[in-house]
């Protein structure tokens, strides 16, 4: 690392001098601004930023940075229980089933002299998700617009009621505040910057990004509100976890996730000055079939595939025995969470040797695409291996990511049409409408894959979104389980699992129920 004489106080002065010109613009920096004084966070991420417009974000890293320099109106909660608390709102209300009304704190400010932070800057934030048609806008579901009482006061206003918004919009990605008059300098018609933001209103900044390599943020000079724990963050993107914890116990990082099959290891002897926390992952992994196809058109030759496939089995394999079988879609702590699925987690041979007679298919040979990880192509061949007890022939086809996620996208040709069996598994937010919302019938071609259809699932879809009660809405979602899994095509597996391990003698971590990290609420180990 090459030595230099400008420090970072001096390099946030000359931030401030120019405006916010270096950071907002995306000017890369030399790695020396590192801090060589200060307290510095260093964490790993599996995947590097993509996309740091908050309206249009790709995944959890971007929206873990954005949560550190920009502002929403609420945030969710670190600890063992899902909620939410204020942060840019100095207050907020359900008014009707229709009207959230907000009145927002004084004195944000956002950097290179675009001012306050106010009502007309929500507005034009919540707004431009639907106007520019954003991927991630099924996040507001029934939004329609904001509504401006004053400066620091306005209403959201929907279209029919949204429960879900209080955890899928407000306190992630699309309710994300950005300011109005940087975003239009910026693009013209305030649609996606892309990597380059106009300009920040959080603790942090964007110092650097050199891809693939790291993510470096430093403190905000404008920020008025409470200190952050640390002067610096440093985000490492490590892809392998066998090399990001070999990084951590050289020290090059201090808190990162730990592999499922490392983790009794770990447990049993972990790193000098170590904790451990084990979490349950908003994940749900399921083996789908496409119900369009001619061999699985008949729900019998369905429900022989799902009897004869024991799920213990397959997570002792590909997660080393240390992830939970799930129940469905909705995982544990979220409202809809059913006790148990209507097929037995080990199956039953013989009940799946009847229903395939009762279909009267006999040398069944089919394929199961998944991508090419060691975890899924595990998946797969151990689904290869117990249907072959009951005389299916299984071809297991694993590929890249890139080939895998379009398979069932009819928008990118005919290849789902060949789809039979799959190993999918999605990332959901903590509120049951996410994970339910890709298999109404509206998503065949899109994300459900395996192309189910019921009137009475999109039915319940659109009413339990409706439902402030959460026991009468988790009755909704038990129902709507239970219309996948009758289908057939549907083998629920797990929500995998999320441990972390962090070094207690750097920090105290702060993360989510899931263990995804919430930076700013981390803290020195000497705070």
């Amino acid at each position: 690392m090459n030595n230099t004489t400008l420090n970072r106080r001096t390099l946030l002065k000359t931030g401030v001098a120019l405006g916010g010109g270096i950071f907002a613009a995306g000017m890369p920096l030399s790695q020396a601004i590192w801090a060589a004084e200060g307290k510095v966070l260093k964490v790993r991420y599996a995947s590097d930023i993509a996309k740091l417009d908050p309206a249009f974000y790709s995944g959890p890293v971007d929206v873990n940075v954005a949560n550190c320099i920009y502002s929403k109106l609420t945030c969710y909660k670190p600890g063992s229980e899902w909620g939410w608390e204020l942060e840019a709102a100095e207050k907020i209300e359900q008014v009707d089933p229709t009207h959230i009304r907000f009145r927002l704190k004084k004195g944000i400010k956002f950097t290179g002299g675009y001012g306050e932070l106010t009502a007309r800057d929500v507005k034009f934030s919540f707004e431009r998700v639907i106007k520019h048609n954003s991927p991630v806008k099924p996040d507001w579901g029934s939004f329609d617009r904001v509504e401006i009482e004053d400066d620091y006061t306005g209403v959201i206003v929907l279209k029919s009621p949204f429960v879900p918004l209080w955890y899928t919009a407000l306190p992630f990605g699309v309710g994300t505040i950005v300011s109005e008059d940087a975003v239009m300098k910026a693009t013209k018609d305030g649609g996606d910057f892309g990597m380059k933001p106009p300009a920040f209103s959080g603790p942090y900044v964007l110092a650097d990004w050199k891809p693939k390599q790291y993510v470096l943020l430093t403190r905000n000079p404008d920020w008025s509100g409470p200190k952050p724990g640390f002067d610096e963050i440093r985000i490492v993107p490590i892809s392998d976890e066998k090399s990001a914890e070999r990084a951590y116990q050289a020290g090059d990082i201090d808190f990162t996730r730990v592999s499922l099959d490392s983790l009794a290891t770990f447990e049993n002897n972990p790193p000098a000055e170590t904790k451990i926390e084990d979490h349950t992952s908003l994940y749900y992994a399921w083996i789908g079939m496409n119900m369009d196809h001619p061999k699985l058109k008949d729900i019998n030759v369905r429900k022989a595939i799902q009897w004869a496939i024991n799920v213990p089995q397959i997570l002792e394999a590909a997660y080393a025995g240390q992830a939970e079988v799930s129940t469905g879609v909705i995982p544990p702590g979220i409202v809809g969470h059913r006790d148990k699925a209507l097929v037995p987690p080990e199956g039953d041979l013989a009940k799946a040797k009847a229903f395939l007679e009762k279909a009267g298919v006999t040398g069944l040979t089919l394929t199961i695409d998944c991508t090419n990880d060691s975890t899924n192509s595990t998946i797969a061949q151990t689904v290869q291996a117990q249907l072959s007890q009951i005389g299916v022939t299984v071809e297991v086809n694993a590929q890249d990511s890139g080939s895998f996620w379009t398979l069932g996208m009819e928008s990118e040709g005919a290849r789902w049409k060949d789809v039979q069996l799959i190993v999918n598994g999605f990332y959901s937010l903590p509120d049951p409408y996410y994970p339910a919302s890709w298999f109404v019938q509206s998503q065949v071609g899109v994300w459900n894959w395996e192309r189910f259809r019921s009137e009475r699932f999109d039915e319940l879809s659109g009413k339990a979104v409706t439902i402030s009660d959460p026991n009468e809405r988790a009755k909704l979602y038990y129902e709507m389980q239970d219309l996948m899994e009758d289908s057939g095509a549907y083998r629920f597996l797990t929500h995998g699992a999320n441990p972390v391990m962090f070094r207690t003698s750097k920090m105290q971590a702060a993360t989510t129920p899931d263990g995804n990290p919430l930076y700013l609420n981390f803290k020195p180990a000497s705070a």
